[in-house]
């Protein structure tokens, strides 16, 4: 097995909801807000290349949205998906599977593209793997995570015929990939986990966003289940700081992995690395 990082670029959203209860003056160190209490982030895949299959796990925003779309969030820099891809010597034809994590729009945004006034899969060999019941709970949304979930980025594929349920449809699913759960976040949220170079990697995808989210109350008000969140992330975090757990940031704007420790203060952080240094 191969593991790579893919970055599709950065975007912003506003420090307060990422950082929820804590004070801007203590959050604002740890990722500094712009004028507008805007913060840059991350949105970093992870693709897995073992034996015949190529996994992507998210990817991204994509670029279908329109401009007042993309005006809320300021997607910038000059990574791109294609050119991560390239740097790796891969394009999104290879992708034999796209594990979404979950359903908002910054995780799998780019699983769909415009072809003319058609929607259709931006990967075309590759099978979507999701779950029923966060399948149920982004197509029949609730009013406060509705904005999250939009329709053009998961009816689409459905139609295609593409989706598969890991539940259903666990022959097929990718070997060597243990298919974990969180709930706070959003219902039924996959963290997929993995043995790499004699570690256990864990993508933690918005369980933990940043390495500025280890402490416990640093909780996101996006969080449908507050204290779900909090428990969860005790619960990970005790896990990962017995058992050595590489920890893989999808939305840290600096770093992309790191290790941790049980400390006075609870699981601080060890070591910062890149996957690429393992």
């Amino acid at each position: 097995m191969n593991l790579y990082t893919i970055n599709t670029g950065h975007f912003k959203l506003d420090g307060g909801a990422m950082f929820g209860v804590v004070p801007k003056s203590i959050w604002n160190k740890l990722n500094p807000a712009d004028d507008n209490n805007m913060c840059s982030w991350a949105l970093r895949c992870l693709l897995i290349e073992d034996g015949n299959r190529l996994i992507l796990v998210d990817n991204g925003m994509g670029d279908k949205q329109d401009a007042k779309f993309f005006g809320h969030y300021y997607l910038h820099g000059d990574d791109t998906l294609d050119k991560s891809l390239a740097v790796h010597g891969f394009n999104r034809n290879d992708i034999t599977d796209v594990f979404l994590t979950h359903l908002h729009f910054d995780h799998c945004g780019g699983s769909i593209r415009r072809e003319g006034d058609k929607l259709v899969p931006a990967f075309t060999h590759a099978s979507y793997w999701s779950n029923r019941r966060h399948w149920k709970w982004a197509t029949e949304p609730n009013e406060r995570e509705k904005a999250s979930f939009l329709k053009e980025n998961i009816l689409p594929i459905q139609e295609s015929g593409r989706l598969k349920f890991i539940e259903d449809d666990a022959d097929s699913f990718p070997a060597g990939i243990d298919v974990r759960q969180a709930f706070g976040h959003t219902d039924a949220m996959m963290l997929p986990q993995m043995k790499y170079k004699g570690k256990t990697i864990l993508y933690m995808a918005d369980l933990l966003p940043s390495i500025g989210h280890i402490p416990l109350p640093y909780v996101m008000a996006y969080d449908m289940f507050p204290l779900t969140t909090l428990n969860e992330k005790r619960s990970f975090l005790t896990e990962a700081a017995e058992n050595d757990y590489v920890l893989f940031f999808e939305h840290d704007p600096v770093n992309e992995c790191c290790t941790v420790q049980m400390t006075e203060k609870g699981v601080r952080v060890k070591d910062i690395f890149k996957l690429s240094e393992l």
